[in-house]
């Protein structure tokens, strides 16, 4: 099989922090989903990111992962494991849903295939379930919006199992969150005989937003700052899912401190979350004599030593 070097994959080295390899990872998927970038290509892309993040955010699987690239798998095309090496079972990773490629699927997981033809029911039976994840951006989960979802159902014609292509119209409902099921009822793959259709089942897959993380109905965004706002306090502009508002950073306010705007989160059951802002510091050119002078002189005024006390026991 071929091997998949999923550093190259998301651009990073293979001795990267979880926190920069998910900071390529939030690039590279938005820039190649294929709601913003319809198309073959943009698709396949866009599933080779998430398998590569899918491997490398876990500890344990990435350091599984780190071992066989060890091997020398990254320079073959055609990659045998090592002797002894033993491949995650269906068991451990039970829960991974997605279109893996056979690599992911020989040591990571399982293959999710409808099952084979000789292990359905010909009499009278009930479709079978389809379970497809849904793309949904952290905008659309501000209020009920519709979606047009393009899925492949399985069915029975001149005795054999034949694949239809199908386009449906979805009510995607407020305040839905990473990993939620919503059930389509009547809409999988046809019965046999006078057996009722599956189900459609919708996995929620919230795309990573470049301003926003998010802390269940919470959302968090990263302010930058200059050292003097900080001190004297201000007014600013922060992004929200619904446009901008105004927080106010009280004098004295520090670096890393959370400044909480309530209700301007994602929508829950029992009301929305809130946003909390990060107060991220950034240091100004210092590169003229005179800004230099004048952060000298603000050294000596302000007789402040930040170490004071650092490294005592």
């Amino acid at each position: 099989m071929e091997f998949k070097d999923y550093y190259h994959i998301l651009g990073v080295a293979p001795d990267a922090e979880t926190s920069t390899i998910k900071d390529a990872y939030r690039r590279m998927a938005r820039k190649y989903h294929p709601d913003l970038n319809p198309g073959k290509e943009s698709e396949e892309k866009f599933k080779e990111v998430a398998e590569a993040w899918e491997v490398l955010k876990d500890k344990r699987r990435r350091g599984e992962y780190d071992e066989l690239r060890r091997y020398g798998g990254q320079h073959r095309q055609q990659f045998e494991p090592p002797p002894g090496w033993r491949a995650a079972t269906a068991e451990e990773f039970q829960n991974i849903g997605g279109d893996f490629s056979e690599f992911f699927r020989s040591f990571f997981g399982h293959d999710f295939d409808i099952g084979s033809r000789e292990s359905w029911n010909f009499a009278d039976a009930r479709g079978q379930d389809i379970e497809i994840k849904m793309p949904v951006f952290l905008e659309e989960t501000v209020r009920e919006n519709r979606k047009l979802v393009n899925y492949v159902i399985p069915a029975f014609g001149q005795g054999e199992v034949r694949n239809i292509k199908k386009a449906l119209n979805v009510t995607i409902p407020a305040g839905v969150t990473h990993g939620e099921r919503i059930r389509v009822k009547g809409q999988g793959a046809p019965g046999v005989g006078d057996g009722l259709p599956g189900d459609l089942y919708l996995h929620i897959n919230l795309v990573p937003h470049p301003l926003f993380d998010v802390e269940g109905h919470n959302l968090v965004v990263t302010v930058p700052v200059a050292p003097w706002e900080l001190a004297l306090g201000t007014k600013v502009l922060v992004p929200t899912l619904e446009g901008k508002i105004s927080l106010t950073i009280p004098p004295g306010s520090k670096a890393g401190q959370r400044l909480r705007a309530r209700g301007k989160g994602l929508v829950g059951k029992t009301g929305k979350g809130d946003l909390f802002a990060v107060l991220k510091v950034c240091m100004p050119p210092s590169d003229s004599e005179e800004v230099k002078a004048i952060w000298k002189s603000l050294a000596e005024k302000a007789a402040f030593d930040p170490r004071a006390g650092w490294g005592r026991s």
